[in-house]
């Protein structure tokens, strides 16, 4: 009976031993694995900084610029800031010559007035002609519901036997049905257009540059209080090329900041840049909120051309006020000229006939009086011709 009682017990014994022993091998087998999961994962990382034992920058030390804000390139540690004008112009070869050399004449002028760097960038891409064939296709739809309504109006006339107004409306619906039919092949004639990749479309821009260092000494300004001081000052640059650029008949418009996105995305992804369409994430809403007032930097922008105008209106002011000065201290002069020689003429009367005296002092008189109604037309025509458009010869 004890014999049995201690086998029991050494088979209890060797049961627990062997489940310690199990659950030992279970413990360090997962341990092990942890440590070759921990060894892959550091090789990993390594290998995301290194290649081959070259290191990896990011894409954003990759790329020429820091960031894009408030309609504005910011470049080299925040030192350069940029923004674009997209230029617009006009078929040079159809002038006539005399609208050539206007136009020659206006660039000169903007060249003689340009005080700062700027540079010309000429961008060619792929033709993108979705936004015109969703217009097309839009306006066709109108149409199209249009000629639902007048067959509806034609229904009813034909019930109340009114026959001048079932001829019009009939007359109606074969109009605006030849239209659709032109818009259907305009739409379908673009949209076969839009296939080709090879239709190309080149667009100029100028870039003007503000460096913070011409800002002075700013150390006692914030990163936004900066940048709202060189927003002012290139954005009133732009708008002095703009002004300028007007003379030479080229129209042109300051860039926004999503426009400079894909100005760039396309500068560096020209093969890819019909994959990926910023102006369609702009149409899907991704980054849409709810917004009842202005964006602030248009306002800013109106604020500046406000101050802008302000500032044209007071220098015409003491233009106005300057030229009348002269007008005044002219007729002034002019009676002091008239006073003094019938001045001379009296001091010599005694020398003079009567009659040669009598007839001297008249053409004294008529003949400043004639000067000073000539300066007047003068001045008034001047005045009246301003900002009057000269017609044209036919």
């Amino acid at each position: 009976m004890n014999i049995i009682i201690g086998l029991n017990i050494v088979l209890v014994v060797l049961v627990v031993i062997i489940v310690a022993l199990v659950v030992a091998y279970y413990f360090f087998v997962y341990k092990n694995k942890l440590k070759q999961q921990e060894t892959e994962t550091g090789k990993q990382v390594k290998n995301t900084k290194e290649f081959n034992g070259i290191p990896r920058e990011t894409t954003d030390k990759i790329l020429d610029f820091d960031e894009i804000k408030d309609d504005m390139i910011i470049r080299k540690n925040r030192q350069q800031y940029i923004m674009v004008i997209q230029c617009k112009g006009i078929n040079y070869d159809l002038l006539s010559e005399e609208e050539k050399e206007s136009v020659e004449n206006g660039f000169v002028e903007f060249l003689n007035t340009i005080r700062f760097p700027i540079q010309l960038y000429v961008q060619t891409r792929s033709l993108n002609l979705r936004k015109t064939i969703d217009g097309y296709k839009e306006k066709v739809n109108v149409i199209a519901e249009e000629i639902k309504e007048l067959q509806k109006r034609k229904k009813e006339l034909e019930q109340s036997n009114n026959q001048q107004e079932l001829d019009r409306v009939n007359f109606e619906i074969r109009r605006k049905e030849n239209v659709l039919e032109y818009g259907q092949d305009i739409s379908n004639y673009i949209g076969r257009m839009n296939l080709n990749q090879n239709v190309l479309q080149q667009k100029t821009y100028v870039v003007v540059s503000y460096y913070r260092n011409e800002l002075g000494n700013v150390s006692n300004y914030s990163k936004d209080e900066i940048i709202n001081m060189v927003f002012t000052e290139l954005y009133t640059r732009a708008q002095t090329l703009i002004r300028s650029l007007a003379g030479a008949q080229v129209s042109g418009r300051i860039l926004d900041s999503e426009e400079l996105s894909e100005l760039l995305y396309i500068a560096y992804n020209r093969d890819e840049e019909q994959i990926y369409q910023l102006d369609r994430a702009l149409d899907a809403q991704y980054d849409s909120l709810y917004s009842t007032a202005k964006d602030v930097l248009q306002k800013r922008k109106e604020r500046i051309d406000a101050k802008l105008e302000d500032m044209s209106v007071d220098l015409a002011s003491d233009s106005l006020i300057e030229a009348d000065n002269i007008l005044k201290d002219k007729e002034k002069l002019n009676h002091e000229l008239r006073e003094r020689t019938l001045e001379i003429i009296e001091e010599y009367k005694n020398q003079l006939s009567p009659d040669l005296y009598t007839e001297t002092k008249k053409i004294i008189e008529q003949k400043t009086s004639d000067e000073a109604k000539e300066e007047q037309q003068e001045e008034k025509k001047k005045t009246t011709g301003r900002g009057r458009p000269k017609k044209s010869e036919n």
